[in-house]
């Protein structure tokens, strides 16, 4: 029978104790905790903290657990039972908005279009699953920085290209619009990555209440917002569909 690696045994099991109590340890509590020589753990930790499974904080020296964990831990939720469990609900919003809607995942610092429904017109459309848009200026991108910290990192990363003279590119009023996201429970985007286009998007949890995704609209800006305040009833709209599709993954109410 093949022996087990026991330094990935001892990483495994410290993850597990900062997943665990208290939201943050330090270096001699983790030692022993886990019947280890200090060395030995920091040696662990540091290794951890080089790949992003654990933080340390600048002021305490503490250790928590990282973005990283998100990532990977997320995964558990297939792109295609998102999408399954959204197609009833974003049909049910492009009829009563009677604009396109989209449900985005994070990937490769931008946003994936993983499901695309048309604007229920006769209008000439393009289905645009697969296409990649960018974190700082769409809704999307914006919600999915907003509640999900690893797309908050990339989104820092990332350049913050100008589309428009609307584009937000300096990283304090960025925040300032993450906070208001947060505050609100939705992002816009109102002709800061094309001219003349708007949308509104909101957040998807699974049963952790992880953000997983995001769903919004997108249309015309006089359409949108026709008095230069977006429509209320679209953003209650998308809000409910985001809710629904987040009941449905067992989230709960939120």
């Amino acid at each position: 029978m093949a022996r087990n690696i026991q330094s990935l045994e001892r990483a495994a099991a410290m993850l597990r104790l900062l997943a665990g109590g208290e939201r943050r340890l330090g270096l001699s509590d983790i030692a022993s905790s886990l019947g280890l020589a200090k060395g030995t753990a920091h040696g662990i930790l540091r290794t951890l903290q080089q790949e992003g499974f654990v933080e340390q904080d600048d002021t305490s020296g503490r250790y928590q657990l990282g973005a990283e964990l998100l990532r990977l831990g997320t995964t558990y939720l297939d792109v295609h039972e998102l999408r399954a469990r959204a197609l009833v609900w974003t049909d049910d919003l492009a009829r009563s908005s009677g604009e396109s809607v989209y449900l985005g995942v994070l990937h490769q610092q931008g946003v994936l279009i993983v499901h695309h429904v048309f604007r229920p017109d006769d209008s000439r459309q393009v289905l645009e699953i697969g296409a990649m848009q960018p974190l700082h200026s769409t809704a999307l991108g914006k919600v999915l920085s907003a509640y999900d910290p690893v797309a908050h990192s990339e989104a820092l990363e990332t350049e913050r290209k100008a589309f428009t003279d609307r584009t937000v590119s300096d990283w304090d009023d960025f925040e300032h619009l993450l906070d208001l996201t947060r505050a609100r429970g939705y992002a816009a985007d109102v002709e800061e990555t094309w001219e003349g286009v708007a949308s509104i998007a909101a957040p998807i949890h699974d049963r952790r209440r992880m953000p997983v995704g995001a769903v919004g609209i997108t249309g015309a800006v006089e359409r949108l917002r026709p008095d230069g305040e977006l429509r209320p009833e679209l953003i209650a709209a998308v809000r409910d569909c985001a809710r629904a599709v987040s009941r449905d993954l067992g989230a709960g109410r939120f």
